[in-house]
């Protein structure tokens, strides 16, 4: 869980611009968003190999790799 504690002199908006930092950095929102839903292990495998071969053929395209065989 995140806190944040209010420090001596602080203000509001700094306190909840520190809150949402450590709140991206420990990816908790996008943690949540993945769980909205259920999402079976086949289908969680599927989606991984896509976006695996998504990866490769981006890092070929910027290696100048065009013809593989």
């Amino acid at each position: 869980m995140t806190t944040v504690d209010l420090r001596p002199g602080e203000s509001q908006e700094s306190l909840l611009r520190r809150f949402r930092k450590k709140v991206t950095r420990a990816r908790i929102l996008s943690t949540v968003k993945k769980k909205r839903y259920f999402v079976s292990k086949s289908e969680q495998r599927r989606r991984a190999r896509l976006k695996a071969v998504r990866r490769e053929k981006r890092r070929q395209r910027r290696n100048g790799v065009r013809y593989r065989r």
